[in-house]
């Protein structure tokens, strides 16, 4: 009884990317892995995204997609950023990307230390969980290729920060473009610029 019950359990990884930026939204991935999909990701190397190279994020979206059970993407706004906090905006575009995934996952492991609110859905969350769970690394890969792409594609809208570069991060060329050019619709205005 306790076997079938393990196969028909759907656990999704939770992970958001570009909490740290100064432009641009913040974006989270939900994936549903099975046991032998992680296996297989795993020797593909999916792990932590910020352990790998563009090109190597960009290489395992598909593998991610294919082995995948559910993948969504979701994003909290600028605007809602600057009106709810990074914090509250991070859990919240967590939250848009649990709930559009089909089927609803059993079990959701979220990256870091705090519970997304208002899921009628189990949780458990993981210090470091991108390092220690193949599920959430593979959503944190979706995600931050999303973001990137979207980033490089809004600098050609908002030229002069070097966004396609530095993705909204705060480098000393984009910190010192926001001091020569302002800060433009995009760019988060309750974050700090300052060195």
């Amino acid at each position: 009884m306790m076997a079938d019950h393990y196969e028909i359990e759907k656990i999704a990884g939770v992970d958001e990317v570009g909490r740290g930026a100064l432009f641009g939204p913040v974006v989270a991935g939900a994936v549903i892995l099975s046991p032998k999909a992680e296996l297989a990701l795993a020797k593909l190397g999916v792990t932590d995204s910020k352990r790998l190279k563009a090109t190597q994020r960009t290489a395992l979206v598909e593998p991610i997609h294919r082995w995948a059970d559910a993948y969504a993407i979701a994003s909290a706004s600028v605007h809602e950023i600057d009106r709810i906090n990074i914090l509250w905006a991070s859990l919240l575009a967590m939250k848009r990307a649990v709930t559009q995934l089909t089927p609803s996952p059993t079990l959701c492991l979220i990256d870091g230390n705090k519970p997304i609110p208002n899921l009628d859905i189990p949780q458990q969350t993981i210090i470091k969980g991108d390092q220690n769970s193949v599920a959430i690394a593979a959503a944190s890969i979706l995600a931050k290729v999303w973001r990137d792409t979207l980033i490089v594609r809004l600098d050609k809208r908002y030229p002069g920060y070097d966004l396609a570069s530095n993705k909204g991060y705060g480098s000393p060329r984009h910190r010192a473009a926001i001091g020569k050019l302002g800060r433009s619709r995009q760019h988060r205005k309750s974050f700090r610029v300052g060195q």
